[in-house]
């Protein structure tokens, strides 16, 4: 389980496809701190397991299925992937549970300023709509963020700067496909 909260901006540098799924390589530096051979790191909002880890980052095994209904599949070195340490017990809860079990992928349809921050609609999958709520949560590629509407086949989620500079939101564009987990 996590909280949306991400820890770190990584950068993949390598996947290796294989007939049976794939091995991810990421460069990363907060989420080692502490991490263990069979810990769970949020990967752009896809719970993964570290099968390996080095001094500059760790691998994850991913199956057919998180690299054909993630965005995971679509990596390619140098991509910036939102990283986050499984929640311990006990830990503080700072945005809302998230499982880390991917429901679908959206696409950024606008970004718009609001004042000091942004709006961004989103398309919103069939297989969620009438899952995500307005003045909800819902994890965008691995972030907790707020519902400020909810469309027949969009929402609008509102960024505030800190989250914007923290995540790979800093380079969001429209067309850009991310990962979605509504709330539980």
């Amino acid at each position: 389980m996590f909280t949306g909260l991400i820890e770190e901006v990584g950068t993949v540098r390598r996947l290796e496809r294989t007939g049976e799924g794939g091995r991810l390589s990421i460069a990363a530096r907060t989420v080692l701190e502490g991490t263990r051979l069979g810990d769970s790191i949020a990967v752009s909002g896809a719970c993964l397991t570290v099968v390996g880890l080095d001094a500059g980052g760790f691998v994850a095994e991913c199956m057919p299925e998180t690299l054909a209904h993630t965005t995971l599949g679509e990596a390619r070195t140098g991509s910036a992937v939102n990283l986050e340490r499984s929640l311990p017990l006990g830990g503080r809860l700072g945005g809302h549970l998230v499982l880390g079990h991917v429901d679908g992928v959206g696409e950024i349809r606008e970004v718009r300023r609001a004042g000091i921050s942004w709006e961004v609609r989103i398309s919103l999958p069939a297989a969620l709509r009438g899952c995500v709520a307005p003045k909800g949560s819902i994890a965008v590629d691995g972030i907790s963020l707020t519902v400020i509407e909810v469309g027949e086949t969009s929402f609008k989620v509102g960024i505030i700067p800190h989250t914007l500079r923290e995540t790979t939101l800093r380079t969001m564009r429209v067309g850009q496909r991310v990962n979605l987990e509504a709330d539980v």
